[in-house]
């Protein structure tokens, strides 16, 4: 299906202004307003990612490795809660929290969260700077684009930079984590991150830097290195 005839089958609106907007360069979904995430409807604007199929298979790990018990799950840098959200409506006994550095994201989060019926606690903050205890599985996808790194002009003119670009190669956030993250781990732990297609092994050795742990590469439907799972487990 291309864009026009997905506005025409999903937008509300009129599809004229609707066209001119999509030539105007703005991505289909924030014209149309949700995406469907994972099977679940997951309000977009400008505030947040568009959520992708990628992350999706983040999720797809997460559930390789979770059970429906009431541990306690941090979803990092949660934009639009589409990660948090989604585990939390397959494994309802999970404890869910979900952070992010902007108020405004984590208010469109909150309504994706009440518009699939789920509870998550949201937390304003950096990363894991406003946590207060400790966790089993960590989860995150977060700002991994080199500043360096050639992006679409459909999604740097559109999408939050703040939400896209990382220092040190894209590979900040990622260090940040796993060097704080051992005040906020409990005993066993899993950590799963979403990475850039050339980030696996630079992620890896962060991680053996930091923790004493296990670190797996897995690769997206594409065949790209995309997901990094970190235990001790």
């Amino acid at each position: 299906m291309n864009d026009i005839e997905y506005l025409k089958k999903y937008y509300k609106g009129n599809i004229e202004d609707a066209i001119k907007r999509l030539n105007n360069g703005e991505p289909v979904q924030y014209i149309v307003g949700d995406v469907d995430f994972y099977g679940n409807i997951i309000k977009v604007d400008k505030r947040v990612l568009i959520p992708r199929f990628e992350t999706e298979g983040l999720v797809e790990e997460a559930l390789k490795y979770l059970t429906d018990k009431p541990i306690d799950v941090v979803d990092l840098g949660t934009g639009s809660g589409c990660i948090a959200i989604t585990l939390k409506k397959k494994l309802p006994n999970i404890n869910m929290d979900a952070v992010d550095i902007s108020l405004d994201v984590l208010s469109l989060a909150l309504e994706n969260a009440k518009l699939n019926d789920v509870y998550i606690n949201f937390i304003n903050g950096n990363m894991l700077e406003p946590l207060t205890k400790k966790y089993d599985f960590i989860i995150s996808n977060p700002p991994y684009i080199s500043y360096e790194e050639e992006v679409m002009d459909i999604v740097k003119n559109n999408e939050p930079n703040i939400a896209l670009y990382a220092s040190n190669n894209g590979l900040y956030y990622y260090e940040e984590i796993l060097k704080n993250c051992k005040n906020y781990l409990k005993d066993k732990y899993y950590i799963l991150f979403e990475i850039g297609y050339n980030q696996g092994n630079d992620v890896k050795q962060l991680a053996l830097k930091y923790l004493n742990c296990k670190v797996e590469i897995k690769t997206d439907l594409q065949g790209f290195e995309r997901y990094v799972i970190i235990s001790n487990v």
